[in-house]
């Protein structure tokens, strides 16, 4: 297959039609894009409406299914929760294009992307891994990209041209995304860190005291506005972080090593995501300036008024299960 020399007459796919695919198609024909056409999951169901009402302000495509949106691109962008990286490559694989590009922005571990890269290779397209660096919805398309594998190297200025800030990294595959997930466990654990240190230190009543504390160590950092970002971040997407931190904990034990700290943050990120799909929290994405007051709704649901143990929370709360962290998965 010949590809059109200027990518913004290729035809790009979106597989994942959700915040970072939206994105993704709102830049990508600002930039100019001809052809942009997208699937997502969702299609068909009750969540549909917005999708294809964005799809249709925006000149975005919505294909049936992965494989008719695979058949008809020059370039797939997949971004869709880590653990269906692999799954995704699967169904795209079939009817995927000889020569096409497999861009693969998943938070996925090494060994996922290595098993992803592989499917796509045998199916006759160009795979490479890409490992998002930071938030995406602050800097969109110019988000900070380390591309990754065989292929990299020959892709990154042509997705530059498109409006991406991709640099080449490692061509062996798994690299980059090793990158992304050791910074995860960081950036998700503090995430982690700040929600469990500032809800327990408001149910002690020594949040400013903990705050000063903590400002006077970290001087940089305002924790009063880093604290009310991390509550909104993780309300928002807490699923897809615990999902990514799961493929965190993945990459640890790859590395031979128990992912203790990584195991826990994916099941503070779960726990509260459990809570925001119960309701608690209001409209998961109406802006958050106080953490505060989503700390006091956590701690509205304990039966205790001191930090609780196991025992002291158990109530007819239909909540009290998520508060306690007992989680079947």
């Amino acid at each position: 297959m010949t590809l059109p020399a200027d990518p913004l007459q290729w035809s790009i796919g979106l597989v994942g039609y959700g915040e970072v695919g939206r994105i993704l198609a709102e830049d990508l024909r600002a930039r100019g894009a001809a052809h942009v056409v997208a699937h997502d999951i969702k299609q068909g169901g009750p969540e549909e409406a917005p999708l294809r009402a964005h799809a249709q302000r925006h000149g975005v495509r919505l294909a049936a299914s992965h494989g008719a949106l695979a058949a008809q691109c020059d370039l797939l962008l997949s971004a869709v929760t880590a653990s269906q990286a692999v799954p995704v490559a699967e169904a795209c694989a079939p009817r995927l294009r000889s020569g096409a590009w497999f861009l693969d922005f998943n938070s996925a571990s090494p060994g996922a992307k290595i098993r992803a890269g592989g499917i796509v290779a045998a199916a006759g397209g160009r795979y490479v891994e890409g490992a998002v660096m930071t938030s995406i919805p602050p800097c969109r398309i110019r988000v900070p990209l380390l591309a990754g594998g065989p292929h990299a190297a020959e892709l990154v200025p042509l997705i530059n041209s498109l409006g991406f800030a991709a640099q080449a990294g490692p061509a062996k595959l798994g690299v980059a995304s090793a990158t992304k997930m050791c910074r995860s466990v960081m950036i998700k654990g503090l995430e982690a860190m700040v929600i469990e240190s500032f809800v327990a230190a408001r149910a002690w009543g020594v949040e400013d005291a903990v705050l000063a504390s903590l400002a006077e160590t970290f001087p940089g950092i305002d924790w009063e506005k880093q604290g009310a970002w991390f509550f909104q971040r993780v309300i928002q997407h807490g699923r897809r972080r615990a999902e990514e931190m799961r493929e965190a904990a993945q990459t640890v034990r790859e590395a031979g090593l128990q992912p203790w700290s990584a195991a826990g943050t994916a099941e503070r990120q779960a726990w509260m995501a459990d809570l925001a799909d119960a309701g608690l929290f209001g409209d998961r994405n109406a802006p958050r300036k106080d953490w505060r007051a989503d700390a006091d709704r956590i701690l509205s649901v304990r039966a205790s008024p001191f930090p609780p143990t196991r025992e002291s929370t158990i109530t007819d709360n239909p909540l009290d299960s998520r508060f306690r962290g007992d989680e079947d998965d």
